[in-house]
């Protein structure tokens, strides 16, 4: 039973936010019990001390409960969230009243075929949580933690890049609907997202939110070193320690014992004090864990509440005998503060803005030069040039009291890609749809073969008089027509229900497509229902096709373009801000 607030209680100054992905798999994270033991005590020494946590597979309730129990008295709420077969590995906790809670499914989450990597068994969604941080109504945090579909395959060939950016399209949109309610928003965990990534850009230009890292860091790397999009960068490659430091690197680090070799971790395990030196140049890491941050409102005043203070990368500590790390993964911790609006001069305000801006950067060269940051690394990232995929700050509406004062997001002022981005998004739908219906096809097929051979068989055994030519023929007759059956179900149902996922999505995209194209002035009105490929009876899949290709006849100047055009489309929408990008910036509809 969660008891109501008190009257009495103030709202906070400070937030301390910690995000972190605990490795909890059972029966194959290695030393998963002493490991998840240990991140409880962790939390509870971290500084400053978390006030609001969002774990990621923490699949086990088993494992859940051992991490309260350490936490309980820093953390006194929580909740952990049930999802799909083997549960969806989501857990939040909080030191304020969770006041309302949901489980959000994603419609479009793997695939039931690929058991052997689980994302579809586990039921991937967004754990939602409503927590009371004041006495009154507008002192609500609304917590989201999640973790997307993980990426399995090397782009182009990646079939998941549909799901994951469907996966962010959709939390996106709880995070805008909630900034709409005024309250101020978290949005965390594993997002399994690169910042040059589609759909990372689809986060923060539709949820209204910031990532807290960018934010502070605006140079920071947009990929791991060894990355397409972070060569074009030409930076040199940083060491591991700049990576945790400036870059907020939580994957892959090279300081990461569960990162090492094979023969570097057998060595750990049998006792050898294995160290690295931070200083070893480290091209593999990158930050896929986040949080994002959206801004609530000030009834009083009618302007925003809060800002982000500082971001740090977390639980970087070993276990205390292990000698392992805690996780594959690092945390990403961040502290934000409410501050009074206080009325300035728009002047004034670039001036306090600058200021900031350039302590912050001289603290943090500062940090870096006391810490023996390898100098050639130092010369090269002391500029810290400003990324052009930065951060959408929040749209700003003058008031009458003050044309000049900052406000809260408002749907009036909302941010879109650019028409060329949603097409891309469009393609990568089409392809992807074009995909799965070859695939029903070839399932609805393999089952009605399987019923024709079992028939076969069962005739063959009328006539058959010898007992071993029989027992063959069943068995052949039932693996055949098991597995006929399987494919039919997965064929019959779940394709099918993932078309109808795919409906949904380019409905949606081609709506935002429509509202960039009347932003940007191209007069296009808001998408009005028409016929897509997906919107035709899907025993109809040539007749669908033909029908998208004729509207949009881009997809297709020369004749039908394959699949590897398409993707190679996509996989150049996917380079770092893109030439068009650069040159237009965010747009703003009017």
């Amino acid at each position: 039973m969660v008891k109501p607030v008190e009257r009495g209680r103030r709202v906070p100054w400070t937030v301390n936010i910690l995000s972190f992905n605990c490795w909890g798999l059972k029966y194959i994270a290695k030393y998963r019990k002493e490991r998840l033991q240990e991140i409880g005590n962790a939390i509870v020494n971290t500084l400053p001390t978390p006030e609001i946590v969002g774990l990621q597979e923490c699949w086990t309730q088993e494992d859940y409960l051992a991490i309260r129990k350490h936490t309980r008295h820093i953390l006194p709420y929580g909740k952990f969230y049930y999802s799909g077969i083997f549960g969806g590995g989501l857990a939040i906790l909080s030191k304020w009243p969770i006041i309302e809670s949901d489980m959000v499914r994603y419609p479009l989450n793997g695939r039931p075929t690929a058991f052997f990597r689980g994302d579809w068994y586990v039921g991937k969604g967004v754990a939602c949580a409503s927590i009371q941080v004041g006495p009154g109504r507008e002192h609500v945090f609304e917590v989201f933690n999640t973790h997307l579909h993980a990426p399995y395959e090397k782009e182009p060939a990646d079939s998941y890049m549909c799901h994951r950016t469907a996966q962010a399209w959709e939390i996106a949109k709880l995070m805008r609907r909630a900034t709409e309610r005024g309250h101020a928003v978290i949005g965390m965990g594993d997002f399994n997202l690169i910042p040059s990534s589609l759909a990372y850009r689809l986060i923060v230009t539709h949820a209204a939110v910031q990532d807290v890292w960018k934010v502070l860091h605006p140079g920071s790397s947009v990929a791991a070193a060894n990355h397409p999009a972070e060569k074009d960068r030409r930076k040199a490659t940083p060491n591991a320690r700049y990576n945790l430091h400036e870059n907020g690197t939580t994957c892959d680090s090279a300081l990461n014992t569960w990162r090492w070799s094979k023969e570097q971790q057998k060595l750990l395990f049998k006792g050898d004090n294995i160290t690295m030196d931070p200083m070893t140049l480290d091209p593999r890491a990158k930050r896929l864990d986040y949080i994002f941050f959206g801004n609530g409102l000030d009834r009083a005043s009618n302007h925003p509440q809060w800002r982000v203070d500082s971001a740090r990368v977390g639980m970087t500590d070993r276990h205390p005998t292990l000698n392992c790390s805690l996780s594959d993964h690092f945390s990403v911790e961040a502290t934000i503060s409410r501050r009074p609006y206080t009325q300035t001069s728009h002047s004034d305000t670039l001036a306090n803005r600058s200021s900031t801006h350039e302590q912050t950067q001289d603290a943090a060269l500062r940090s870096l030069t006391t810490q023996s940051l390898h100098p050639t690394l130092y010369t090269s990232y002391n500029a810290s040039p400003t990324s052009s995929i930065l951060p959408l700050p929040f749209a700003r509406t003058p008031s009458p009291a003050d044309p000049k004062a900052p406000q809260a997001w408002s749907l009036s002022s909302l941010t879109y890609l650019t028409p060329s981005t949603y097409q891309d998004i469009l393609a990568l739908i089409s392809t992807y749809t074009l995909r799965e219906r070859r695939q029903r096809r070839f399932r609805l097929a393999h089952f009605i073969a399987s019923v024709l051979i079992s028939i076969i068989c069962f005739i063959a055994i009328w006539w058959s008089d010898r007992a071993g030519v029989s027992f063959m023929l069943v068995f052949i007759s039932t693996l055949s027509f098991g597995g006929g059956v399987l494919d039919g179900l997965i064929g019959g149902l779940f394709v099918s229900s993932e078309l109808r996922a795919l409906k949904e999505f380019e409905w949606e995209i081609a709506t935002a497509k429509g509202m960039a194209e009347k932003s940007e002035g191209s007069g296009s009105d808001i998408m009005e229902e028409q016929p897509f490929s997906s919107d035709i009876n899907d025993d109809n899949g040539l007749q669908g096709r033909r029908v998208h290709e004729d509207r949009n006849l881009e997809y297709s100047q020369e004749g039908e373009r394959t699949e590897k055009e398409l993707w190679e489309k996509v996989r150049s929408s996917q380079e770092y801000g893109g030439k068009e990008n650069a040159r237009r910036g965010p747009m703003r509809m009017m």
